[in-house]
């Protein structure tokens, strides 16, 4: 292929990111390719509240329509920004080899003084529910936009504050810097790929990520089976899977990302161990799923899995979300 392949993306700092390791994956076959630059409604709206604002494609549909409309021949997107149902015309080409799919707590102040009230210690979460039971009268702040986020970390922390935070990782880590917060939730691979991960964070391994959380998806036309195909060659099998697994379990449940949905599959000794749950938007409820499958038997997995998941009192809890969302 002589012609340049035109790669869309946003224009964020990790998006660039992202989009130039596709660049550098395509020379690697001596495919040349260009950047080009689409702003989404995500990035012009800085206030509202993603779960506000219909998430659902917020960071994707400006490429979308851009790669449909022949502006550019393939989008490159952060995975877990990507609903679970393309448009039609559109088609996975490929899925980069996942980075780390943890949360982590950007925190400020002393660690000593968080710890304590986070049930941190010696360099470890504490195990089980709400394990700082004896420590409830901590009050932190703690900001993140991610319904997902604020369900799990009321959960386990019902009594500290949750805010508001928005922007590209930049505006929010200036944001932390400058607020009244304790500390704000982010994707740990956003900030290892572009190197700002802050000294002052802590892995939340308790946290389960959002599906598809810290994998890279390339996204093309439908008929364009020649960069498909060219795509292909750098398509990463395990991420492939066990993120369409998390993905059929998320829009088996409600089919959103702007809900309190969390889903991880990772390859184990050839086998496929799945966890997944779904809380209320208020964290007071959770149902959750732990599963080892093996991996011939993966085919449908995610689907099924939340359908057991309803069927053992995830329904309750989903029926309440809808009306909320709808409310």
């Amino acid at each position: 292929m002589k012609q340049a392949i035109r790669i869309g993306t946003r224009e964020s700092q990790l998006a660039v990111w992202q989009a130039m390791q596709v660049k550098e994956l395509l020379a690697s076959q001596n495919v040349p390719a260009e950047l080009v630059y689409i702003k989404s409604e995500g990035d012009i709206d800085l206030k509202t509240p993603l779960y506000e604002m219909g998430v659902q494609g917020i960071f994707t549909r400006s490429l979308d329509i851009a790669l449909l409309n022949n502006r550019i021949d393939i989008a490159v997107h952060s995975m877990k920004d990507v609903p679970t149902q393309l448009p039609k015309g559109i088609v996975p080409a490929a899925a980069l080899k996942r980075a780390s799919w943890k949360d982590l707590l950007v925190y400020k102040g002393s660690l000593d003084a968080l710890a304590e009230g986070l049930g941190y210690v010696n360099g470890a979460w504490l195990a089980g529910e709400n394990p700082h039971s004896p420590l409830a009268a901590s009050q932190f702040i703690i900001a993140t936009s991610s319904i997902r986020r604020k369900a799990q970390w009321l959960h386990r922390y019902p009594q500290h504050t949750l805010e508001n935070l928005r922007g590209n990782v930049n505006t929010r880590l200036a944001k932390v810097a400058d607020s009244h917060w304790n500390g704000a939730i982010f994707a740990a691979a956003g900030l290892e790929r572009i190197n700002l991960r802050p000294e002052q964070s802590l892995e939340l391994d308790w946290m389960l990520p959002a599906p598809a959380q810290g994998a890279i998806m390339v996204v093309c036309r439908e008929e364009d089976k020649a960069i498909a195909d060219i795509c292909q060659a750098f398509n990463d099998a395990d991420t492939a899977l066990c993120t369409q697994i998390e993905r059929d379990f998320l829009r088996a449940l409600l089919g959103g990302c702007s809900t309190p949905i969390s889903a991880l599959a990772e390859v184990k000794n050839g086998q496929i161990y799945f966890q997944g749950n779904i809380l209320s938007v208020d964290g007071r409820q959770k149902v959750a799923i732990e599963k080892t499958i093996d991996r011939a038997s993966a085919a449908g997995l995610g689907s099924t899995l939340a359908n057991e998941l309803l069927a053992n009192g995830g329904q309750a809890i989903a029926d309440g979300i809808q009306k909320t969302v709808a409310s």
